[in-house]
């Protein structure tokens, strides 16, 4: 009977484990293969790698239904690609072509799929917590049953636009999930030099529900993504999760990191997703080789469609850019 049991137990593990490795895995090969594009020149302008935060991103959007919307940040790879969006056209927005999702007008900075419910990602620290607050209002106005999500990192707690949020979103009781991926690291400098209160406190001040998950274990993200937005669909108001992680890389791609310790660079890397979801699987009796393979394979494909493809025209990246205004004839 023990044994029957255990059997069921692994079975149910791997069942609900496996497609949330895919799409961790999906995010950690893409954003490996941005790095060699980038050193290699493919990419234009800055990007910003979520190596070693697959589990936030996937977990979140593993609550989320079709009508729900998100707004993401500088470092939003992960989010709009567990989300659902296109790899061979989030490729080719990456690497600025015209056949992108924004025509390669966005990049990395800026991708988004309004098909999917993704607002766009954004350059500037937490501008995008108000545009999901926005959606969130729309979602209660037309009663779609929706939540909206905004992401933002631990940098974003002392902007002034997050405690805004907070007040109307809760004075308003809006479907709102603020999710904070606490990775330590507000651009150069360690967070606890740049917020003195902790998240908790400042989501009590406003009477909003807070809860913190490691954000390393994609099956608690998950469960605590599932049990925000049940309560969000009853209409009990916003709520703010904190997913504690690790940042692998810098900043940016190309950040030596030299204000960071050694030690702590290094042990960053015990806490990886990926290892720990494959371990796991791989007790279950699931062999991930194949499905890293297989994401592999799609990658590549994506990147050879992207550098096959055309980059915009100069007529054609200023298209939807500027109002063509009418102008009358004076006759002189």
């Amino acid at each position: 009977m023990a044994a029957t049991k255990q059997s069921n137990s692994a079975a149910t593990l791997a069942e609900r484990l496996t497609p949330l490795y895919r799409t961790m895995s999906l995010i950690r090969q893409v954003e490996t293969a941005l790095t060699r594009l980038f050193a290699n020149g493919e990419v234009p302008g800055f990007i910003h790698l979520s190596i070693g935060q697959e589990a936030v991103a996937t977990g979140i959007a593993s609550a989320l239904q079709a009508q729900d919307s998100l707004a993401t940040t500088h470092r939003g790879h992960g989010h709009v690609l567990a989300r659902g969006m296109e790899v061979t056209g989030f490729m080719k927005e990456i690497m600025g072509r015209e056949g992108g999702l924004c025509k390669g007008r966005g990049g990395s900075m800026h991708v988004a799929d309004l098909s999917l419910g993704i607002l766009g990602a954004n350059g500037i620290v937490g501008a995008g917590i108000p545009i999901a607050l926005g959606s969130a209002m729309a979602h209660k106005i037309r009663k779609t049953g929706g939540v909206a999500v905004a992401f933002f990192g631990d940098g974003a707690m002392a902007e002034g636009v997050l405690h805004e949020t907070m007040n109307m979103a809760s004075l308003w009781k809006s479907p709102l999930l603020m999710v904070c991926e606490n990775n330590g690291w507000s651009e150069f400098s360690p967070t606890s030099r740049q917020f003195t209160a902790s998240l908790q406190k400042l989501a009590e001040a406003f009477g909003i529900g807070y809860a913190q998950v490691d954000g390393n274990d994609v099956i608690a993200v998950a469960d605590a993504a599932a049990a925000a937005a049940e309560q969000l669909r009853a209409g009990k108001g916003p709520f703010v999760l904190e997913c504690v992680t690790h940042r692998v890389r810098g900043h940016f791609e190309g950040d030596a990191q030299k204000y960071r310790d050694a030690g702590e660079l290094e042990s960053v890397h015990e806490h990886d997703p990926l290892t720990s979801a494959r371990k796991a699987l791989l007790a279950a009796g699931v062999d991930t080789s194949t499905i890293d393979a297989e994401i592999a394979a799609q990658v590549e494909a994506a990147i050879d469609a992207a550098r096959a493809d055309a980059l915009p025209t100069i007529e054609s990246a200023i298209q939807d850019v500027y109002t063509q205004a009418a102008h009358e004839e004076t006759g002189a």
